[in-house]
């Protein structure tokens, strides 16, 4: 009966269809009465929706092994597929429903089945024409924000990532640069703090970009490796231009943090297409150069990096970190071989790629011979063990982009010791008189030297007034010259005695500087020699009398420091530029000596035996420089002035040893003007000096006042001009000097970074000290006088200062304490504060103090900050027991404490954790 009526209702439908009935209910009613065709249609589809997921997901795999990423609507796709496939719930009811309705009819449940069945079998199909549909499943991976790159060993780079964390914070700070010479670790310091930023949810792309991929900036390469970050389609029909205002867009659209390593010129970053960073848009750029210019060129003026070198641990570390485990074995169990292996790791002198290549070169040593011939063979030079291609390219690249003047300039920087420290007044010299510079233009060579080490390749020693080649710079610059010019450098090497006089012949330049050579018996035939320097051989006291009878060509000849008590037949150097005879026990001068007419730097200071110059200096017209500061040979009468006639003159270092003398050049006289270094010596009328009488000499850099027995008082007061530049004050075997008068500080020593006091036992202190801004070096000896350096503690002597109030100096007692002094008020219009007064007397230059034979002296002042403080130096001081040092205040760049050990255990601190952390700077002398 029930199929009866399922037939009658079949027939039913048909009718409706063929009377126009809507398709909505005629469905209805074939999702009820054709339950069992559409489940096979379902199942049917299924398998057809099965097949084409497989097809499409051999497509997927494909386009994962192209690194590529899988469309969006790909994913959405297959996830429903999966979900339609995996889901058994209406099997299992149509399962059920067949079984019961054999039976008895539901018609309900059989309407709701028959619904989900048409519902699904809609679906699948649905599923089936979209999957048909896809042209390409793959898609453009989108960037991570941080793509990881390798790197090397980071031993010894914290502070450095410290500093570039600081900087990386600071919002202000949107560009940070940091530089350094080739193979000192940048590239790595920023792939670090590249990988580091992985996480990082402030940005939302970081791009690593080598700039340096060719030799010339490479725009193209450059514009790739960004559009490949962003996820950007390339196409190589753009021109640049147009490239690039596309990448500003898409940057400009994201917070940014773009990483440039070995940018080697300065370039606009807009015509790449780098939007500038600013603290609006948050992001930043950091990048890594040799040079320091490109970096400020590049816009990081304010937030410099210098790459430090490694110290002592770390160098050691990294070293040992490349030998294999046997070679490392080797070193534990043999003090000689750990000697050797330190001794080349020191030779790198904490350069990480000298570092790397090294100690691949013993990495597999064992056995002390092999310890021994390597470390021969990195004696004679870095060259010697192989590497130095990957050793010296990367420096080459910075002397390749100097011009041919600067190359020169570099090159002779190698003709000195290694490790030794050259003056850059001294180094400057000798360029004007190789011709490098013009004369007169010393700037010129200023700039050089800036420029050098700009490019890493000269470094600044702590003072700022020398310069030196790190060792494997100068190896470096040693390979060179061997390539480029003919030098014959054996500088520092402990000879006893000189070369060969067949090694003399060729060489352009020969340096022999720094032995212990005890004559030169031979004329050498060297008529290509420009450059001779045989300075600090103290043993020196013989040259043969026809030396310098084939020196033709020579333009600098550098004797001093040497035991030369007269010169050669010197006829043959009239195209002598430069000669330094300093600190010889040289007599006199020769009387032919004014044929060196094309001299235009002379150097005689220091000659303490010098009696007689034979009136030569007045006649060698083209003099630039003459020194005979504390020279024994000094001014004694004023018809003496006689050099009038050196119309070039623009240093005079002289020595006065008589009232009249003085005064007559300290006032009008043309002289005054060239006068860089002063020494007053034997004046014995000479009572008062005040130093603003030398206001005519607007240069003086140094005065020295020595053995003027009646000299009193010193008055430092100020006049018209004042002495600005006075940077070295020396005061000697002054036994009545009991008054130092200094007035309206820091005017007057703005500059002065040494001062000497030697022998002057009347003095009780010098509480003046304390307001010196620039003041690098203390030195006192021999004042028995003295109490106090500065007596500023309740036990100091109120003696006095003066006030200075309202631009008029009242003058109250001369020695008054420092403490005090914080309280005066300097001008009223400035309005200074007690902190600011107290920040002023912190000696924030101060590097080094020396007291040697103080046998009164009981303090050097009260305990305070000291920045910059390396060295004390306590000798024969007995009465002092307290250091101006402690835990409590900065003294972190404190290196050295060195006295007797008597002395420092006589010491009293002011507890035993200020004891127990001054230990580890004492050294025993």
């Amino acid at each position: 009966m029930a199929d009866e009526i399922i037939g009658a209702v079949g027939q039913l439908c048909e009718c409706l269809n063929s009377c126009g009935v809507p398709a909505a209910v005629a469905a209805e009613f074939s999702s009820f009465f054709s339950i069992e065709d559409n489940w096979s249609s379902l199942q049917n589809a299924k398998e057809n929706l099965q097949a084409l997921q497989t097809v499409i997901m051999r497509k997927v795999t494909r386009e994962k092994e192209k690194s590529r990423g899988v469309n969006a609507q790909v994913k959405l796709w297959l996830r429903r597929v999966e979900e339609i496939i995996m889901d058994k719930t209406l099997d299992k009811e149509y399962d059920t429903f067949e079984f019961v309705c054999s039976c008895s009819p539901n018609i309900p449940r059989r309407h709701k089945l028959g619904k989900q069945i048409t519902k699904d079998l809609g679906l699948v199909n649905d599923l089936i024409d979209e999957g048909n549909n896809f042209t390409d499943v793959g898609d453009d991976l989108l960037p991570d924000p941080v793509d990881q790159k390798p790197h090397g060993n980071t031993f010894g780079m914290e502070s450095m990532l410290e500093q570039l964390n600081e900087h990386f914070e600071d919002h202000e700070k949107c560009i940070v640069g940091v530089w350094g010479q080739g193979g000192v670790g940048k590239t790595t310091l920023l792939t670090v703090f590249h990988n580091q930023l992985n996480g990082c949810t402030n940005f939302h792309v970081v791009i690593f970009i080598d700039v340096s991929n060719s030799e010339t900036l490479d725009v193209k390469v450059m514009q790739r490796t960004i559009t490949e970050r962003l996820g950007l389609p390339w196409v190589d029909t753009e021109t640049d231009d147009a490239r690039a205002r596309l990448l500003i867009k898409a940057l400009a659209k994201k917070r940014f943090v773009i990483l440039l390593d070995d940018v080697r010129k300065m370039f606009q970053l807009e015509k790449i297409g780098i939007p500038l960073p600013n603290t609006n848009n948050g992001s930043k750029i950091i990048l890594a150069s040799r040079d320091k210019e490109v970096c400020k060129e590049m816009g990081a003026q304010q937030s410099l990096i210098k790459m430090q070198l490694l110290d002592d641990k770390a160098s050691w570390d990294f070293f040992n970190s490349n030998l294999s485990t046997d070679a490392q074995h080797s070193i534990q169990s043999s003090n000689s071989i750990k000697w050797r292996a330190e001794a080349i790791k020191n030779s790198c002198q904490g350069l990480p790629l000298a570092l790397k290549v090294t100690s691949r070169a013993v990495a597999d040593l064992t056995s002390l011979n092999d310890w021994r011939d390597v470390m021969a063979a990195i004696n004679a030079g870095l060259s010697e063990i192989g590497g130095v291609e990957e050793i010296f390219q990367p420096m080459k690249y910075s002397y390749d982009k100097l011009d041919e003047t600067k190359k020169k300039c570099f090159l002779y920087c190698t003709l000195f010791p290694e490790d030794s420290s050259i003056r850059k007044e001294q180094l400057v010299e000798y360029w004007i008189a190789e011709g490098f510079i013009p004369p007169n233009q010393d700037w010129r060579g200023k700039l050089t030297i800036i420029k050098l080490k700009s490019a890493c390749l000269l470094e600044e020693t702590n003072s700022g007034l020398k310069v030196r080649l790190h060792n494997v710079i100068r190896q470096f610059g040693q390979w060179l010259a061997n390539q480029e010019t003919n030098f014959l450098v054996q500088s520092g090497t402990n000879l006893e005695s000189a070369p060969e006089i067949e090694q003399w012949n060729e060489p352009q330049r020969i340096s022999l500087m720094s032995n212990d050579i005890k004559e030169i018996s031979f004329s050498p035939n060297c008529s290509k020699l420009e450059t001779l320097l045989l300075q600090n051989n103290p043993n020196l006291k013989n040259l043969d009398s026809k030396f310098f009878k084939f020196m033709t060509k020579l333009r600098v000849l550098d004797l001093s420091n040497t035991g030369i008590k007269e010169l050669p037949e010197c006829d043959a150097l009239r195209q002598l530029q430069h000669l330094n005879l300093s600190q010889t026990p040289i007599i006199k001068l020769p009387r032919r000596f004014w044929v060196l007419q094309e001299l235009r730097y002379l150097d005689l200071s220091l000659t303490e035996a010098l009696e007689e110059t034979n009136d030569n200096c007045s006649k060698l017209l083209k003099l630039r420089v003459l020194n005979l500061f504390r020279s024994h040979y000094g001014i004694r009468d004023v018809p003496d002035l006689n050099l009038d006639k050196l119309k070039e003159l623009k240093f005079l270092g002289i020595t006065i040893c008589a009232e009249d003398v003085l005064k007559k050049l300290k006032k009008t006289h043309p002289l005054a003007k060239s006068t860089y270094r002063l020494s007053l010596t034997s004046c014995p009328g000479m009572e008062t000096i005040h130093v603003t009488d030398f206001n005519q000499m607007e240069h003086l850099q140094e005065l020295y006042i020595e053995s003027c027995p009646k000299l009193s008082e010193l008055v430092m007061d100020q006049g018209e001009g004042g002495v600005s530049k006075l940077e070295v004050l020396t005061l000697r075997e002054l036994p009545s000097l009991d008054t130092i008068l200094v007035k309206s500080l820091p005017h007057y020593f703005e500059k002065l970074r040494e001062l000497t006091i030697y022998e002057c036992p009347k003095l009780e202190n010098i509480n003046w000290v304390a307001r010196l801004e620039s003041l690098d070096k203390l030195v006192v000896s021999r004042c028995n006088g003295m109490v106090h350096i500065i007596a500023d503690t309740a036990k100091g002597a109120a003696h006095g200062m003066r006030n200075i109030r309202d631009g008029t100096c009242e003058e109250i007692e001369t020695e008054m304490l420092v403490d005090e002094a914080s309280q005066i008020t300097i001008n009223e219009n400035t309005k200074a504060t007690n902190k600011e007064v107290e920040e002023n007397i912190e000696f924030p230059k101060l590097r080094s103090v020396l007291l040697t034979d103080l046998q009164n002296l009981v303090s050097i002042c009260s305990p305070r900050k000291f920045p910059s403080l390396e060295n004390i130096r306590v000798q024969e001081c007995p009465n002092l027991v307290h250091l101006p040092v402690s835990c409590g205040y900065e003294i972190t760049k404190l290196r050295q404490i060195c006295g007797s050990l008597e002395w420092w255990n006589r010491l009293e601190w002011d507890g035993p954790e200020s004891r127990r952390s001054m230990e580890n700077y004492f050294t025993a002398i």
